[in-house]
């Protein structure tokens, strides 16, 4: 009995007790993991998927997480560039045995299912959870903000100093304009905005 399964953007046609090379997968040694892609399968009937064949698997063993062969890559350019450039690559490859080819029933194996180390699922179900909370937060500032003046109104005050004077406690005209220069230091404050703010907040 063989199957044909897919990992890694390639297609490999296995049978029980091959070792293959795929591209790196999320698990470790010795883990035992199932290809539940499978394109096709043959034996005593053939039967092959459009795409997949539904309920089929291919089981197998990790043996060890291995860099492939060093690739290089040398470009020169002549005339009137006159540049070098060499880089080189090992891609990460992940050691597997075939043990088990499953015509049926995959889905009640309780087997791992074989996934690309680049597209684990766990940090992507986290990022959802993510974003109310970050809406919360912007709703909660979204008071303070509507709350506050244009501090760079006043002349010498730009977009960082404002946020400076902001983060002191510092947000409306009338704040400002009660600000004593000679005894407040969390931020440096000229006497001419404090004047200005005094106007403004009138």
């Amino acid at each position: 009995m063989f199957a044909v399964l897919k990992t890694g953007g390639k297609q490999y046609k296995v049978q029980a007790g091959d070792i293959l090379r795929v591209e790196k997968l999320a698990a470790d040694a010795g883990e035992k993991i199932q290809f539940n892609d499978v394109l096709m399968v043959g034996g005593e009937a053939t039967v092959v998927g459009a795409p997949f064949v539904e309920g089929a698997a291919v089981q197998a063993d990790v043996i060890d997480q291995i860099k492939g062969e060093k690739l290089i890559k040398f470009v020169k350019r002549r005339r009137k560039h006159s540049s070098k450039r060499t880089v080189g690559h090992r891609q990460k490859l992940t050691l597997v045995k075939i043990t088990d080819i499953l015509a049926s029933g995959a889905d009640k194996s309780g087997v791992k299912a074989a996934i690309g180390s680049g597209s684990v699922a766990a940090p992507a179900a986290a990022a959802p959870a993510a974003k109310p909370a970050k809406k919360a937060e912007a709703k909660a500032a979204a008071p303070a903000a509507a709350a506050s003046d244009d501090l760079t109104a006043i002349t010498g005050v730009g977009p960082k100093a404002a946020e400076k004077l902001i983060a002191a406690g510092i947000a409306t005209y009338a704040a400002l304009a009660a600000v004593d220069v000679e005894t407040f230091d969390a931020v440096k404050v000229k006497p001419e905005w404090v004047a200005q703010a005094a106007d403004l907040a009138k």
